[in-house]
């Protein structure tokens, strides 16, 4: 009875100790060291702490040494068959694989064949393919648990969403899996991004400038401390530590951050342990010799490993049917009938253990979004001369998806990001762009666009370079499709903006992108030079030619000698017949003088006066009569005429007059974009004549098909066609300056050269220059807008700026600065019109001759009071004439007969010394 009794103690003890002990698979990289250790490390932990009351076989492991994800799973296979005969079949699969195709097969094989498995792969939700429709049966024994490798990454999210970052460039190396981040890294964020590898020491620095090439200034690297190195010395020697750049430094390991920088600002993102966590991984380092750096990435494992054995334990413990599991081999599987397990809640398990974790708590949700929670420290190091001198904490982040940064000084990290500093491309045209250079050569930028960037700037907040497109164009396709100009800086990403006066246009937006305009529209038109009408102050004499004055003047001179001489020798003139007509009211001696007054004043509406009395002197005064009216009658005529003829020319009005003349040639600036439209225009009408006659010489079609081609107008325009072959031959101008010359050099405004151009640029010429002047109205308009890079983030928010200047007016007031109060705009007079009258330029010789004749009259005036008072002698006849004065004033209401034979009277009364007929005229 006794020796019975003992025989069932002892098999109760065996085959307790038989249940209790766990046969696990663990399928890992070769070069997964730190799992490996970790490994060794949690089962000499468990061994070494009966408490726990666990024993286990001797772990069978599988290590994947390629990228054939086939080979990996037959060899996994393989193994598990082996097991299976041992009657050793696996009660917990370890897959410690990191990424890529072997560790979907691992995962593959544990699905299929429905193994509780813990993984600690890298990827978020969906980024494991094999697990990613799990059912709610499968999520319970199909563990993920993402490794710290796997969220560090996600810091640089944090800090492109706290700095708003508009672009960042991520350096990582061996010590990160990085494939599945591509594209989900910065997800749904306004950040142009790059992520890349680090290359080998000597490329570093070529790798550092093609980033740079690509306008990345925001930097992250992801490595290990020699990495981080290697990356910030090609840094400090490409010159990279400045305000246009961000650097941070993000490593998993302990240490101090070093750099052979001469002076470098970057904030360093590295693991921070508590006190407990400290504890526990010295523990671990000196206990169980896990040295495995990083050291978080080691606890991870450890903990992981640990708890996944407890709670195959605690399930094997309460669940009845985990005990009992069939297994199948991997040649028994049937797609169309997999293995299922009910209620094998592993994971519910792995969430009740009460084990202290190393670092912090495993946090378990749902695959891909389970990892050990655990802080990063943020830290402002400054390195001057390859030595720190200084290392401030900004904050924390507690690592997981999608948290926030805990920011100490947000000031000190917002000052630290980088400033954003685009390259923009322009080119050189005003009032748009202008460029000055001050006495030490530096280059300055003003202008409507300068000052339109400025306002933007100030609303969006970045900082920019200008610099002119190497070629200064603005952008024009050749036939092989290449582009030129600023269009050429946006395509290869060498400038991030294009500003100046751009046209959009549809060609330019396949390879572009455009914002909203910010410009009217605007298009093409005529510089020509401005008509002007001679003008004289004394034009009224240019209506006779100079011969005909001549004989006027001699027929004038001559007439007044005959009448002169007919009065003198006339029998029947007044001064040799005194007495007959010494009774008559007209008594006028034509003297020379007399008769030089009578053919003056005969021209006028005045008239002559009193006529001679002799017949002969008054035919001669007739025939000068008529001689005048005639003079006069065709002068009035012809000066109405020469005066209005100037302004009767039809002037150039629009492109179809520039078109159908032949004296003034035209063309616009080579390469310009108004070249290309005339070219185009051009190569259409002739594709339409083409196919025109094509269908017009068409032998195929009928006699009724054929006559209603018959027309007799030309059914085509051939305009542009004409106007192209005007243009090659005046010959394209190769700069705006040389075509304003040609235009300045032409004759007149309907002889010599015009310009077709951009509207502004002609508008511009005529504001500075008043011999210039824009005709006609604009044709082929488009609107300006600011230029950026094909799916550049820059195009929404200046379009959010451009409108918010609009609804502001800014955009008007920029275009009456440069336009209205332009300091170069010149005043100019007002050109002649039909409409008004004669202007003073052209009349005022007679003011002139008014003036000259009041001058000589007050001359002859001073002349004669100072002959009168010194030259003539004194005598007598002084008392005489202040008598008859005197008499004057005294009968001035007499009549007119009386007061001559009182004045008589006088006279006869004294010694009048004057002959009779002075008396008379008196």
């Amino acid at each position: 009875m006794g020796s019975a009794l003992i025989f069932i103690l002892l098999y109760l003890t065996i085959k307790s100790c038989w249940c209790e002990k766990f046969n696990i698979l663990v399928i890992n990289d070769k070069n997964n060291k730190i799992a490996e250790k970790a490994l060794t490390a949690a089962l000499a932990y468990l061994e070494r702490n009966p408490r726990h009351g666990v024993e286990m076989e001797e772990p069978v492991t599988v290590l994947n040494d390629g990228e054939d994800g086939q080979e990996f799973l037959d060899s996994i296979c393989a193994v598990y068959q082996k097991s299976l005969e041992q009657n050793k079949p696996p009660d917990l699969v370890v897959d410690l694989t990191l990424a890529g195709t072997v560790s979907e097969a691992a995962k593959t094989f544990s699905s299929a064949l429905a193994l509780p498995t813990v993984a600690t792969a890298y990827g978020q939700e969906h980024d494991i393919r094999t697990w990613r429709y799990l059912d709610n049966e499968q999520q319970k024994y199909l563990v993920q648990v993402s490794p710290p490798g796997d969220i560090v990454p996600e810091v640089v999210r944090s800090f492109a969403i706290y700095q708003n970052l508009t672009n960042a460039g991520v350096l990582f190396d061996s010590s990160f899996e990085m494939d599945h981040k591509y594209k989900a890294l910065l997800r749904n964020l306004p950040t142009r991004h790059i992520l890349v590898r680090v290359e080998e020491p000597k490329a570093i620095k070529e790798q550092l400038i093609r980033l740079r090439n690509l306008d990345i200034v925001n930097f992250f690297i992801l490595g290990n401390l020699t990495t981080i190195k290697s990356v910030l010395d090609m840094a400090n020697v490409n010159r990279y530590f400045n305000k246009k750049f961000a650097w941070h430094a993000i490593t998993q390991e302990k240490g101090q951050l070093k750099c052979s920088c001469s002076n470098a600002t970057i904030l360093f993102v590295k693991p921070e342990l508590d006190q407990s966590g400290f504890e526990q991984i010295n523990t671990l380092r000196t206990a169980y010799s896990l040295t495995a750096q990083p050291e978080i990435v080691a606890a991870f494992y450890f903990d992981v490993i640990v708890r996944s054995i407890l709670a195959i334990k605690s399930m094997t413990a309460s669940n009845e049917d985990f005990k009992n599991m069939s297994y199948i081999s991997c040649e028994e599987y049937n797609e169309e009938f997999p293995p299922r397990r009910i209620n094998f809640d592993f994971r519910k398990h792995f969430m009740e253990i009460q084990e202290p974790t190393s670092v912090g708590p495993l946090n378990l949700e749902s695959n891909g979004n389970s990892f050990m929670e655990f802080t990063m420290k943020l830290e402002k190091v400054l390195i001057l001369n390859s030595q720190v001198t200084s290392s401030r904490s900004v904050g924390v982040w507690k690592a997981g998806l999608n948290r926030p940064l805990t920011v100490d000084d947000s000031l000190a990290l917002t000052n630290f990001s980088a400033v954003q500093v685009f390259r923009v491309v322009t080119v050189l045209q005003k009032p748009f762009v202008i460029r000055e250079v001050d006495s030490a050569g530096n280059e300055k930028f003003s202008g409507y666009c300068v000052d339109l960037l400025e306002e933007i700037r100030k609303l969006i907040g970045f900082e920019y370079e200008i610099y002119i497109a190497p070629d200064n164009e603005f952008g024009t396709m050749d036939e092989q499709g290449q582009w030129n100009g600023i269009i050429r800086e946006l395509i290869e990403k060498r400038a991030e903006i294009g500003l100046t006066s751009l046209f959009v246009t549809a060609e330019r937006e396949n390879v572009i992108d455009y914002t909203v305009p910010y410009y009217d529209l605007v298009g093409i038109t005529i510089l020509m030079k401005k008509p002007k009408s001679p003008t004289s102050l004394f034009k009224f004499l240019t209506v006779l030619e100079s011969d005909v004055w001549l004989c006027i003047l001699g027929a004038y001179f001559f007439t007044s000698f005959l009448m002169w001489a007919f009065d003198r020798y006339s029998p029947y003139s007044y001064q040799n017949n005194r007495d007959k007509y010494k009774y008559d009211d007209e008594q006028r001696e034509f003297n020379l003088r007399e008769c030089l007054w009578f053919c003056m004043t005969s021209l006028t509406p005045q008239g002559g006066g009193e006529a001679p009395k002799n017949f002969s002197g008054r035919l001669v005064a007739a025939t000068w009569w008529l001689f005048g009216f005639i003079i006069i009658a065709s002068y009035t005529a012809n000066l109405a005429a020469f005066l209005t003829v100037s302004r009767l020319d039809t002037p150039i009005e629009s492109l179809d007059d520039l078109a159908k003349q032949y004296k003034i040639q035209y063309a616009p600036l080579q390469g310009s974009w108004v070249q290309t439209y005339f070219r185009r225009m051009a190569d259409i009408e002739d594709r339409f004549y083409n196919i025109w006659k094509k269908m017009s010489l068409n032998s195929s079609m009928s006699d009724v098909e054929r006559a209603k081609l018959a027309v007799w107008d030309y059914p085509i325009s051939d305009k542009y066609t004409k106007m192209w072959r005007s243009m090659t031959e005046a010959a394209f101008p190769l700069t705006l300056e040389d075509a304003v010359k040609r235009v300045l050099d032409s004759k007149s405004s309907s002889e010599g050269f015009a310009f077709l151009g951009d509207a502004t640029d002609v508008r511009y010429q005529a504001m500075i220059n008043c011999e210039l002047q824009m005709v006609g109205d604009e044709f082929s308009r488009k609107p300006f807008a600011v230029a950026v890079q094909q799916g550049s983030p820059l195009k929404d928010s200046f379009n959010n700026a451009i409108l918010q200047l609009l609804n502001k007016r800014k955009l008007e007031k920029l275009k009456e600065i440069w336009w209205n109060q332009n300091p170069e705009k010149k005043i100019c007079e007002k050109p002649d019109d039909q409409a008004d009258g004669i202007s003073i330029h052209n009349i005022g010789g007679v003011f002139i001759v008014i003036f000259v004749g009041i001058a000589l009259a007050c001359i002859t005036l001073a002349f004669e009071y100072w002959w009168m008072r010194y030259k003539k002698p004194k005598d007598d006849s002084d008392s005489v004439n202040s008598k008859i004065f005197e008499h004057r004033r005294k009968w001035s209401h007499q009549s007119n007969t009386k007061r001559v034979s009182s004045i008589t009277d006088v006279a006869s009364s004294t010694n009048f010394p004057y002959r009779r007929r002075e008396h008379n005229r008196w």
